[in-house]
């Protein structure tokens, strides 16, 4: 059974920082596709950052606009981690860690984690 855990979310203030963990069991999840997606209250789920196979035991970052430069991605041994830096009150939402076997992240996504929420405040 493929199981993404959450975990590191919490309530921070404007301008801190928080790392996001998840680790993937049940699959070998070395070739696929993982990365962070996020939904705010009232607004519809976005993909948030993702890493893809690029080969030879590396992977290819990618991220939403919104983040470059605050945000880092990362992944090791079937966890992927997200590294939120100057966070604003925008980003709170519920994050989902969220993969793909297929390679075709982010834009097909085959299991999602429960989610963890980061708050936030100003």
């Amino acid at each position: 059974q493929v199981q993404l855990a959450e975990s590191g979310g919490g309530l921070v203030q404007a301008g801190g920082s928080l790392r996001l963990s998840c680790s993937a069991s049940g699959r070998t999840f070395d070739r696929a596709g993982m990365g962070w997606f996020r939904q705010a209250p009232g607004k519809e789920r976005e993909f948030v950052a993702g890493t893809r196979w690029s080969g030879g035991g590396t992977y290819y970052g990618d991220y939403a606009d919104f983040v470059k430069g605050r945000f880092t991605i990362s992944r090791d041994n079937g966890k992927v981690y997200l590294q939120m830096n100057s966070l604003k009150p925008e980003d709170t939402a519920v994050y989902y860690c969220a993969a793909d076997l297929e390679g075709r992240f982010p834009g097909h996504v085959e299991y999602w984690g429960k989610g963890i929420l980061v708050t936030v405040s100003s």
